[in-house]
């Protein structure tokens, strides 16, 4: 794509925790990438100095709330309101991973939900606009008093998987629970593949039971489908019951790499052939155990190319029309 001439009063900035695709994303749009100096003070505390001018500028901010969640939250919501203050015509708050998301029901009592506390900070902040790439649960979006344009990582896995296709013969989607059953049936019909469900049962706050397949898996290539791999413990579960149940080959997809404690050595250890996931949250040591298995793709082109039709008052669903869907 080629940016309009108006893209002169767009301005993109980053938090420190997003810089590499940032860079990506202004890379696409053939344009610079916003200054700025982020400081941390020998108390912790963070500055964020504007080093360019923004007065009447449609600006955005990338910055994903991945670990350290809170030190990155909080640079999200003071960089948000130095925009402000310098005038900046329209601040997105663009948050490629938002953090907390898995905390959006009250599921036990005496407990918080921290997605709306987050989403009220946003918006106390004064964001006009949110932009999120696959939130774990898609009702956050109304947890929100602003717009938000919610996207999905989709149409970069499908692109990846149909150039790759003539090598996963007898392909077989498998959803790894029953609430992405819609995205993995997505991409079985983008693939030509089929389609099978892993059932499990939750039996405490911290333990889950994957002990059934509703479907045929056996002597199948099998690609799970989810939008986050974080501890990984169901994950390797599953692959294990696939194996078990007679599968040629697991391989796993996510649009976000959390990788939290040992998910790393695990995952290496684990009979997954392969894991393909998104820059939406930056690399780091956390992936090296389980780097010959792993593929990462860039969301760079895709939220630049949502980034410059949000400044253009142009369609963002556009983009997804023949891609899947995100998570409900």
């Amino acid at each position: 794509m080629s940016p309009g001439p108006n893209t002169a009063d767009m301005k993109i900035f980053c938090g420190r925790a997003s810089a590499s695709l940032a860079k990506r994303m202004c890379d696409h749009l053939k344009m610079p990438l916003g200054q700025a100096r982020i400081e941390t003070f020998p108390d912790t505390e963070t500055l964020v100095k504007l080093e360019d001018d923004v007065r009447g500028r449609d600006c955005f901010v990338v910055l994903s709330t991945c670990s350290p969640v809170n030190e990155n939250l909080m640079e999200l919501l003071i960089f948000i309101d130095c925009l402000k203050r310098a005038s900046a015509r329209r601040v997105t708050a663009v948050i490629p991973y938002f953090g907390y998301a898995r905390q959006d029901r009250k599921d036990e009592g005496r407990v918080p939900i921290t997605a709306k506390l987050v989403a009220n900070l946003i918006t106390s902040a004064r964001a006009d606009r949110v932009l999120a790439i696959d939130l774990h649960a898609a009702q956050i979006q109304g947890f929100f008093d602003i717009q938000v344009d919610h996207l999905t990582a989709s149409p970069v896995l499908v692109e990846y998987f149909l150039r790759k296709r003539n090598e996963l013969s007898n392909l077989c989607l498998v959803s790894p629970d029953l609430g992405n059953v819609k995205v993995a049936e997505s991409f079985a019909v983008a693939l030509g593949g089929d389609l099978a469900i892993i059932n499990k049962r939750r039996v405490s706050g911290s333990e889950v039971i994957t002990d059934n397949i509703i479907g045929e898996v056996k002597g199948k290539t099998v690609l799970m489908v989810d939008d986050m791999i974080s501890t990984g413990g169901t994950l390797c579960e599953a692959a294990e019951l696939l194996m078990r149940r007679g599968a040629k080959e697991v391989i796993a997809a996510a649009t976000h790499a959390v990788f939290a404690g040992k998910a790393g050595e695990r995952l290496a250890a684990s009979p997954i052939s392969k894991i393909i996931v998104t820059d939406t949250i930056p690399d780091g040591p956390r992936l090296d155990p389980c780097r010959g298995k792993l593929e990462v793709l860039s969301v760079g082109e895709l939220l630049g190319e949502a980034i410059d039709r949000i400044h253009k008052n142009q369609s963002i669903s556009a983009l997804f029309k023949k891609s899947s869907g995100t998570k409900r």
